[in-house]
């Protein structure tokens, strides 16, 4: 007995087929509790991928132009919280989870903040999801987190003073082309400058700059006609003209009517209808003058702006055209999206700005010189009473100035009185970057109370024939000045603000950049 007992246990230690079931069963349960734990976390992993997708959606569309946090923050005059980005964040993300079940004590956070131009916003969430599996471990939920934050930049508000130089050399012909077209039929300073003036000899005043015996090529009656024949028909101006006898006072062979003569230059434009404007090169109509090319330039540069604004007047632009003085032609003003047609819009100032040129009878701009540190100076008065630092653009309290200097660059501080007065002061031209002047100063000053001076450099035609025997030989002295001018201007100018153009394709073009280059440097600087 004892034997086969001895047997029996010895078998059953050998028989290994019961153990099967009991190591299945033993390892089964954390073999269920991993696979019901893959299939809970996996349900998490899904849901918090929802929210988080509803968190980065409300975080963007909080920021989004156009949006109401982006309105409101761009209208807001200081820094901080912004309650309608966060309303509209919060909303973004409920409208995202609507319909969605899966999930316990979801709790979402957002903030939108305004800091200068920048605008930030953040959306945090934390919810429960139910588990099935894990309940069996002592798990009742898996929380989960997460985070959306996005940035982005405020459009900043920028204020522009076009300070424009409408001096005598602003009258020239706005290509060589014009140039010759303008030789060849003005009677204008013919002893002068026998191959044909080219300055518009703008002036008004009878004898103030024309008179007939020794000056003229025909009877002018002593009115300058440059100006008056750039405004109007070239044919019609021609079928003016008859033949007459060449002689040593009058050389040109031409003539207009005599009944025409004692009224010039009021009788042409009474013969032939003068345009304000000239917007093109090359026409019929008129002969476009350099103070026409900025003009029309101008105009398009309001295109530019008005397609670049993100917010409503978010650019002020004023013109201040210069001669002797700084006139506030068109203050500063953000309708800037007029018709060039309509006489109270900032559209047809620029458009006209030609009228402006130094016809020695406005006592807004004075005559007779070309007094650039005056112009700056003034204009330096007009931002924010002419002392302090300025604004930073990120408010629209507190734009961001910019001044545009376009300009030949030759300073000349002569003076002619208005109307038809004397000549006083130097005719010898000069630059800004003159010491003995200190005319530094001027764009010093604008500098160093954050303003940005951007200078477009429209260059000094040499004069040719020069006339050493006219005012003291100052064409001379013009000539001489010209290789002193850009290096001038480009002092003067910002850094990386300076520009050169010549033709009106190449003005147009060399102001559009000049604001690209602002609105550029402004987002980057805030």
């Amino acid at each position: 007995m004892p034997f086969r007992l001895q047997q029996f246990l010895s078998r059953f230690r050998r028989d290994r087929r019961g153990n099967v079931a009991i190591i299945f069963t033993i390892a089964a349960i954390p073999l269920v509790s991993a696979i019901g734990s893959a299939v809970d976390y996996s349900l998490a992993t899904r849901m918090k991928a929802k929210l988080q997708t509803a968190a980065d959606s409300a975080s963007i569309a909080a920021l989004s132009q156009k949006s109401p946090g982006f309105l409101a923050a761009s209208v807001m005059s200081g820094n901080g919280s912004v309650a309608a980005g966060i309303t509209d964040a919060n909303n973004v993300f409920d409208a995202n989870m609507n319909g969605i079940t899966g999930y316990q004590n979801l709790v979402r956070t957002s903030t939108v903040t305004k800091t200068g131009i920048k605008l930030a916003a953040s959306v945090t969430f934390t919810a429960d999801v139910p588990v099935t599996f894990l309940k069996v471990i002592g798990f009742q939920k898996l929380t989960v987190t997460g985070v959306s934050s996005s940035a982005a930049t405020l459009p900043p508000y920028l204020d522009f003073y076009l300070t424009l130089d409408v001096s005598g050399s602003m009258g020239l012909p706005s290509t060589g082309a014009e140039q010759t077209r303008l030789s060849q039929v003005n009677p204008d300073n013919y002893r002068q400058y026998p191959t044909g003036c080219t300055f518009a000899c703008h002036f008004t005043p009878k004898n103030s700059a024309c008179t007939d015996t020794g000056t003229q090529a025909y009877p002018t009656n002593g009115a300058c006609l440059g100006y008056a024949i750039s405004r109007v028909s070239q044919t019609g101006y021609k079928g003016l003209l008859s033949n007459t006898t060449v002689n040593s006072t009058y050389p040109a062979g031409k003539k207009l009517p005599d009944t025409m003569v004692p009224g010039l230059p009021d009788s042409l434009y009474a013969a032939l209808t003068p345009v304000s404007s000239c917007d093109t090169d090359g026409t019929n109509a008129c002969i476009q003058l350099r103070a026409d090319a900025v003009g029309y330039a101008v105009n398009e540069l309001f295109k530019t702006a008005n397609a670049s604004a993100k917010v409503a007047n978010q650019f002020r632009i004023g013109l201040y055209p210069f001669i002797r003085y700084l006139y506030a032609y068109f203050p500063l003003t953000s309708s800037i999206n007029g018709s060039p047609t309509n006489s109270s819009t900032i559209n047809y100032a620029a458009a006209n700005l030609a009228t402006l040129l130094d016809t020695n009878m406005n006592a807004n701009l004075g005559s007779g010189g070309t007094h650039i540190d005056t112009a700056l100076n003034s204009v330096n008065n007009l931002i924010s009473g002419g002392s302090g630092l300025v604004g930073d653009g990120s408010t629209p309290t507190t734009p961001q100035p910019y001044v545009f200097l376009v300009t030949d660059g030759a300073q000349d501080n002569q003076v002619k009185g208005v109307p038809n007065g004397s000549w006083s002061g130097s005719n010898h031209a000069t630059v800004l970057s003159d010491p003995v002047n200190s005319y530094p100063n001027a764009c010093k000053t604008l500098k160093d109370r954050n303003i940005i001076v951007s200078v477009l450099y429209i260059p000094y035609e040499p004069i040719s024939p020069v006339n050493t025997t006219f005012a003291g030989n100052e064409d001379t002295y013009a000539n001489n000045n010209i290789p002193k001018i850009a290096p001038s201007l480009q002092a003067c100018a910002s850094p990386g603000f300076f520009y050169t153009a010549n033709t009106p394709t190449d003005i147009t073009a060399a102001l559009n950049a000049m604001f690209n280059h602002a609105l550029q440097t402004a987002h980057i600087t805030q």
